[in-house]
């Protein structure tokens, strides 16, 4: 008979059997970099963020825009 244990999850970490805590620099520098990340976005940033939120939109509702397109279309053709 295989009496075998378990011993609980096998997987790697980043620290690789070493101490997996924090040095006391890293809160500080994660915080640098997450500020000069928001502060590089600009106007691009906001754009494609405008953007990405339109796509989802019409996307997730196709039948509805092309319809809505088409009213639109007919009715600016109807009164020229």
């Amino acid at each position: 008979m295989d009496n075998k244990t378990f011993t609980g999850p096998c997987w790697s970490t980043s620290c690789f059997d070493g101490a997996n805590d924090t040095r006391p620099g890293d809160p500080a520098a994660l915080g640098w970099h997450l500020s000069s990340c928001r502060r590089s976005g600009g106007r691009l940033a906001q754009l494609q963020f405008g953007a990405r939120a339109v796509h989802g939109f019409v996307a997730s509702r196709l039948v509805t825009t092309v319809a809505v397109v088409a009213l639109v279309v007919g009715l600016v053709a109807a009164l020229s």
